[in-house]
């Protein structure tokens, strides 16, 4: 049987190592699915996913000059459905109010209606753990979130300092 890339076979594997595992597709023809071509999540152990004997479906991604042959579990299986993406770019923010932090015209009424200081203790700043987030995620959906939330926390401290430096110069 002539291998082609692109098509889907179907191996056993043969042997797990920590940097992937080796599927025979036929007697006397292995390829090996990396680490990172086992599931569509993130994989710290191999054998979370797959066992030992056990028959799975590859995708031939690269067949080399030297017989090395590079295969896929998860672009083997169906393509996951990608979650909706929000709009980040609205006319207000997640805290409520307009985009210019309560100023009208550029400018504040009275020195007096400073912008309250954000509790991080009662409201802490979201973390972006890899370990921690779904598995349905990928990754333009987690960085797009993380940039948000990073543009909006530089936006408020950004404003803070802004308010510090004005309240600085009245002082003199």
């Amino acid at each position: 049987m002539q291998l082609e890339v692109g098509k889907i076979y179907e191996g056993k594997v043969t042997g797990i190592t920590r940097f992937g595992a080796f599927v025979e597709l036929e007697k006397g023809t292995t390829g090996m699915v990396h680490i990172s071509e086992v599931a569509n999540t993130f994989v710290n152990e191999i054998k979370d996913h797959i066992q030992e004997g056990e028959t799975v479906k590859v995708k031939v991604l690269s067949l080399g000059d030297d017989g090395k042959i590079s295969l896929s579990i998860k672009k083997a299986l169906p393509r996951p459905e990608r979650p909706q993406r929000n709009n980040f770019r609205g006319g207000d923010n997640d805290r409520g109010g307009s985009r210019s932090g309560g100023r009208q015209g550029g400018r504040r009424s009275s020195y007096s209606e400073r912008p309250e200081p954000i509790d991080f203790a009662k409201n802490p700043p979201p973390v972006y753990d890899v370990r921690t987030t779904s598995g349905d995620a990928d990754f333009e959906d987690m960085m797009a979130k993380f940039k948000a939330t990073s543009e909006e926390r530089f936006s408020d401290l950004k404003h803070v300092m802004d308010n510090k430096r004005r309240g600085a110069s009245r002082r003199r």
